[in-house]
Order: structure tokens, then sequence, then C-alpha cells
């Protein structure tokens, strides 16, 4: 929290990301065949991360309020469906939307060796698709956070670490209804259109955001969803009509109830800086250095790291394939360039985590050296 405020701390904080992020140290026996987290090589690198890093716990805010859904009777419009399947190794998912005159589907696959989910059908193909989605009747929204959970989170953690509030912005949940391509066509040549989803999605998680902001003041989140605006996917122009219009207010709410907005923006950076900085968050993540973004943590450092606190600048694929001398060139870098001059602070932090069942043991010593040189660092 010192770093968070601007304070002056003994040594750069030192993050595993979602290890640590996660309790991934309860499921290391966990049997089933869909848990990575049971390999050999897992349990020394979550109790790594338990004793000897800054943990920030991930956590999502549940609701005590459950308002009555008209789509929740079948055949009604908005009225989603699930169907689940195996097929070898892989889980898929199918879930079906009732729109009226048409009917929308989606399908997720998951491999049991792998701790990710591909979309590989998205729910909106087409203009039309989106007009009919946008003509279903807005769901009503619960506004009463349950922070019971939470906050047994934060008594179970003590003073070993903090825990995070994760949210999504409108733009994070407007792109994953199309895929990829799709996306980026509609946001650039449907403006007004993409604006209209952008509105539906951002009323609801603003209100929800103000709610929990309250509730649980003083905190530090994550919001997602900005890099989908960013190069090379939209142009600059477009990020301030996408994310600082609607993602901006979240920012402004947390910090009103004295939290720490974080924004996650993996990627390109150098562009959609001015729109960053003028929604001015607490942190950003997870700064990725050149080729994967394209500026510096020097640069970062100059630029918005006087009033922002720089989270990350290790590469998750230089953890799992570089050697270990030259991993620890690229965690020497990050400290000097994070630490040089004057600024708000810096937590080093890689840009993912591995997600296979197997850890080589060249990727554990990775994770030991940002420690060590992390937690002896006198610049």
């Amino acid at each position: 929290m010192a770093t968070l405020r601007g304070k002056p701390v003994d040594r750069p904080a030192v993050s595993f990301y979602e290890i640590g992020g996660w309790d991934i140290l309860a499921e290391c026996d966990n049997p089933d065949e869909f848990n990575v987290y049971n390999g050999p090589l897992w349990r020394p690198l979550a109790e790594l991360a338990e004793n000897e890093t800054d943990i920030i716990r991930m956590a999502n805010v549940g609701w005590l309020d459950r308002p009555e859904d008209p789509a929740a009777e079948p055949g009604q419009p908005g009225h989603v469906a699930t169907e689940t399947w195996r097929e070898g190794d892989s889980r898929f998912t199918r879930t079906t939307m009732q729109c009226a005159g048409r009917e929308l589907t989606s399908t997720a696959r998951r491999d049991a060796g792998t701790m990710t989910v591909w979309t590989t059908e998205h729910l909106l193909k087409s203009t039309d698709d989106l007009k009919a989605y946008l003509d279903i009747p807005q769901s009503p929204w619960p506004m009463q956070p349950d922070v019971a959970v939470f906050e047994a989170t934060e008594a179970a953690l003590g003073d070993a670490g903090i825990v995070l509030i994760e949210a999504g912005d409108a733009i994070c949940e407007a792109a994953g209804l199309f895929s990829m391509e799709n996306y980026t066509i509609i946001a650039m040549t449907e403006c007004e259109l993409f604006h209209r989803l952008l509105q539906r999605i951002a009323e609801p998680t603003h209100a929800r955001c103000e709610a929990v902001a309250a509730a649980l003041p003083g905190r530090l989140w994550r919001i997602c969803g900005s890099e989908y605006a960013s190069e090379p996917y939209l142009p600059p122009r477009l990020y301030g009509e996408y994310v600082t219009r609607y993602t901006g207010p979240m920012v402004a709410a947390i910090q009103r109830h004295g939290g720490f907005a974080r924004l996650h923006s993996h990627g390109n950076l150098r562009g959609i800086l001015p729109h960053i900085r003028a929604m001015a968050p607490a942190g950003l993540d997870p700064c990725e250095p050149p080729p994967q973004g394209d500026m510096t943590f020097a640069d970062l450092r100059r630029e918005i790291g006087q009033e922002t606190v720089l989270f990350g600048n290790i590469e998750s694929s230089d953890l799992e394939n570089l050697a270990p001398a030259a991993f620890e060139q690229k965690v020497i870098t990050a400290l000097t360039e994070g630490t040089a001059g004057e600024g708000r602070g810096m937590v080093l932090m890689p840009s993912s985590c591995p997600y296979g069942r197997e850890i080589s043991a060249g990727t554990l010593t990775n994770y030991q050296t940002m420690v060590r040189l992390a937690t002896t660092w006198g610049g």
C-alpha cells in the first residue's frame, strides 16, 4: 500500500501476478484432469509466491440482491441456455441466446492440460446480430454488494499482502462478443452502433462500480479491456471514444472513494498514453517492454511515472524461455529503469503466468531470480 500511496519504500515490490493472485497453492493436490496446477513444479512455485512475494490476491465481489429477470424464462428475448460436452481431452460449452427473429450462439473450448479457454465461435457475427442484440430489453442489475467473502479473504491474508477487486470495462465485454476481425471492422466503420453497445454495457457497469467502490473504499482495483482499443487494433482517436469515455468514470468513482484504479493494457501504449494520462489511473500494468510493447520502462517512468505506479515490465515468454543468466539481465534492466529518478513507484511483475501443467526448472529459477533481485535491490 505504501507504493500505491507514493510513499518511500525500502525496496521495490515484487508480484508473480496470477501466481499468488490466485490461491494456486490450494489447488496443487487437486487431481482433476482439468486442473493444471497439480504438475510437479507448481507447488514450489506457488510456495515461493506465497512466502516471498508481495501478494496481490485477485477477487470478485458478489451481490446480495438478485432482481427478477424476465429473460430467465425460456422463450423470452435474451434468454440464455448452455450445453456442455466432452470430445477427447477437450470440454466444449455452447451458449444460445434468444433474440427477436434469430438465435445467437457462441462456443468455447477448454483443454485438459491448458489453463485457458478459447472462444471458437463468437456470439455476434454481423451488424444484424448486433442490432438484434441491442433490441433485447436490458436486464435489471443488482446494486447491493456482498462484501463478506472479500473481507474474509483480506482477513485470511493478513499482512502478507492486499486483495484486489477485478473489473471489466465496457469495451472488455463488447469486444469479446465478436471475433477480433469483426470487432475491429465494426468498431471502425459502425461507430454509432458500437457506441450504442458500449452505452448499454456501461450503464450497469458504472452503477455496480460505484456501489462496490463505496462498500469497499480504499482498495486496489484492476480494470481490464483497454488493450482492445490500442494499436494495432484501433487508432488512438478511437481509444478516446471507446475507453476514456466509458472507463474514465470507473477510474473516477474508484478514486473518489479512496481506492486505486489500476488500468490493465497489454501491448502498445505510446499512441494511447495521452488518453491514459487523462483518466489519471493510480496504476498501469503490465507495461510490456519492446517488442511486445512499444515503450521502455524508462519511457513510461518519464512520461507517466510521477502520478502512476508502474506494474510489470517482465515478459512472461522471457520467464519461460530465457536461460537464467539472460533473464537476470532483463530483471536488472526493469529494476534499474523502474526506480530511476523521481516517480510514484513500481511493482516488478510478469505480464502473465504459465498456463500449462508442466513448468521447467529454468522457469522456476527465473521466478526465484525476480525475488532475489527485487528483495535485495539497492539501485
